[in-house]
């Protein structure tokens, strides 16, 4: 038996994105039951089981424990658990699966751009109307909340089970709680999006459930997987310089550690020769320039790493304080 769970999309773009981003790493996804299994492996990592779910499936089984890390978008994680740090802790946003939760209302609506206005239209409809202004979302507790935060409380929601753009037009609600990317659906539907109703910039992340059976074995998985992340994320933003340093060679690479970030890899033995620094990626030419301004004429060379390994693991860190 697998001493860690993984849980992952079973299928559509979220999928993708996680296999390229795990596969990216070495730990290649395969499963164990055809393209229609619902479990799998990870290549170098035995003690770990997949499971392929649904993103809503995985927001409810790291929540109730029920796995150990998982993957699905921040949104669903806090719709289900509006505690959501006392249950789940974010391990690292992965970079897809982007969608805003926002707050939109009919296009006509001139007059009405920011919560604060749409305050001012919800008390005016109920007194008009006799009854609460409708609010369709999947969104419920997300709604609620940011609602609350706003001081909006003339409104009802309307539960959403379908395309919950077309509510206004259909008469069934007056405004939306919905997911965007581009905005083009919600504009193909006469809304826009009020000026301070993004609710949350949401994205895939992946998540460890704190509510799991986190034995001393799904603690080793746990930290290997998160190390091999790890160093490959910091390998993928950084690049190796190499340089001869003649002169003042330990005052310039305090000088290249504090204008570029570079921390020393390797040196020579003596105080001249030969340095390898692995230095940020945006900060390269910062370095090269602060070589060249102090009078080093020694050609610099760049090399890409596969992995960067630090004596800590900074994820895994991370995670084991979240555990208590």
């Amino acid at each position: 038996m697998a001493a860690l769970t993984l849980a992952i999309p079973s299928k559509g773009r979220l999928k993708e994105g996680v296999e390229a981003y795990l596969g990216d790493a070495g730990a290649t996804l395969k499963q164990t039951s055809g393209d229609r299994g619902y479990r799998a492996t990870l290549s170098g990592f035995p003690d770990i089981e997949v499971m392929l779910l649904s993103a809503s499936e995985i927001a409810a089984s790291l929540i109730a424990g029920d796995v150990h890390f998982g993957v699905s978008g921040e949104d669903l994680l806090r719709e289900q658990a509006p505690e959501l740090e006392s249950r789940v802790h974010l391990i690292r946003p992965l970079g897809f699966g982007f969608a805003n939760v926002v707050v939109a209302v009919p296009r006509y609506w001139i007059d009405v751009a920011t919560m604060a206005d749409l305050d001012d239209v919800c008390a005016a409809f109920a007194q008009k109307h006799r009854r609460r202004l409708r609010v369709a979302t999947k969104y419920i507790q997300l709604t609620r909340d940011y609602f609350a935060r706003m001081g909006i409380s003339d409104y009802r929601i309307v539960e959403s089970a379908g395309a919950t753009e077309a509510a206004p037009a259909a008469g069934t609600a007056e405004i939306i709680v919905d997911i965007t990317t581009t905005g083009s659906t919600l504009d193909a539907n006469g809304l826009k999006v009020l000026d301070d109703g993004i609710i949350l910039k949401s994205q895939a992340q992946l998540a460890a459930s704190l509510d799991a059976d986190w034995t001393p074995e799904a603690r080793a998985a746990a930290s290997a997987l998160l190390e091999r992340l790890g160093a490959r994320d910091r390998a993928k933003n950084a690049q190796i310089l190499r340089v001869r340093l003649d002169t003042n060679a330990e005052e310039m690479v305090a000088i290249l550690a504090r204008e570029a970030g570079a921390t020393v890899l390797s040196k020579p033995t003596g105080a001249a020769g030969e340095y390898a620094l692995l230095c940020p990626r945006p900060k390269l030419m910062n370095a090269i320039a602060a070589l060249r301004a102090r009078g080093c004429d020694a050609p610099a060379t760049t090399q890409d790493a596969d992995y960067v390994f630090d004596t800590a693991n900074p994820l895994y860190a991370a995670l084991s304080a979240a555990l208590g």
